[in-house]
């Protein structure tokens, strides 16, 4: 004979534990009414009454209770079987919050060779930036410079600091030590970055004009394009560096602020993420020795 549906099966385990409709409807969320169905439609298919039903109660009888030996540990193997089939799932994926330039500019470019060396590990990226509460997102890490505070319930894990500098297209460049006569590019989510490499290098702009721009990689695109000077990450314009699109005429000076790996501190490190953090730390380490050793020694 072929087997009723499971769900009848679900139902009869539901009532067959609770001994009772009414508990078994509340535990699976539906009707008194949709239980009682079930339970009689499985009684009709198997051609026996698994309940006794007396003074509106049920009471398994001796069929019920052989079944019932059945279904318990099928059902309670069933779900132990799809927590382990979606946790397995679930350590397949590692969720990344990352500020939009570092991931456009810096790390979506050496993903393939992580998805290379890691081919188990699946990094899904969201761009958001500034605090991040962990509780209250799917993210598992996170990527941040430490322009804000975040308290005691999230772990940090250094990165490497901070180096910036103006960059422009060769176009541009001038006499030697001069930053003047040209448009500076600024970004309004880092608004006071030119003040605070012309105070930390002590030069001074002459003769310069302004140009604001929404966002950090909005100020490099229009550098790229010969619109003006824009203050930049040296991880963040390494690609153009190399390739000549961009020159770096003073260099790069560390700002105080650096790049930061955060997690949630109540959660234990998973493989997932310890592997992608070591790899990270080791990337951008590298990449800060690159930008140092490769920078171009063209002046402004």
């Amino acid at each position: 004979m072929s087997l009723p549906p499971l769900a009848s099966f679900r139902f009869f385990n539901a009532a067959a534990q609770t001994q009772s409709f009414i508990k078994a409807a509340e535990q699976l969320h539906v009707t008194h009414g949709a239980v009682s169905r079930q339970i009689r439609s499985l009684e009709e298919a198997l051609g026996v009454e698994l309940f006794d039903r007396r003074n509106r109660a049920v009471f398994l009888n001796h069929a019920g209770r052989l079944l019932h030996e059945v279904t318990q540990p099928m059902f309670e193997q069933l779900e132990q079987a799809v927590r382990q089939v979606q946790q397995k799932a679930g350590e397949d994926i590692l969720v990344l919050s990352c500020e939009p330039t570092i991931a456009m500019k810096w790390l979506i470019p050496r993903l393939p060779a992580f998805n290379k060396a890691h081919p188990d590990i699946q990094i899904q990226l969201l761009a958001a930036g500034g605090p991040i509460d962990f509780s209250r997102c799917s993210a598992d890490l996170a990527i941040r410079r430490d322009d804000f505070h975040w308290d005691d319930t999230v772990h940090s894990s250094a990165l490497c600091p901070e180096w910036v500098g103006p960059v422009c297209a060769p176009s541009l460049a001038g006499p030697a030590g001069q930053l003047s006569g040209v448009h500076l590019l600024r970004s309004r989510t880092r608004p006071a970055a030119w003040e605070q490499w012309l105070r930390l290098v002590q030069k001074v702009a002459c003769d310069v004009t302004t140009i604001d721009y929404e966002h950090f990689y909005l100020c490099l695109q229009a550098a790229t394009a010969g619109l003006g000077v824009s203050m930049a990450s040296m991880m963040m314009v390494e690609e153009e560096l190399a390739s000549g699109q961009l020159v770096a005429p003073f260099g790069f000076v560390r700002d105080g602020s650096g790049y930061f790996l955060l997690s949630a501190r109540s959660s234990e490190e998973s493989r997932k993420c310890r592997v992608f953090r070591q790899w990270l730390e080791t990337q951008a380490q590298a990449s800060v020795a690159q930008g140092l050793h490769g920078t171009p020694a063209e002046t402004l």
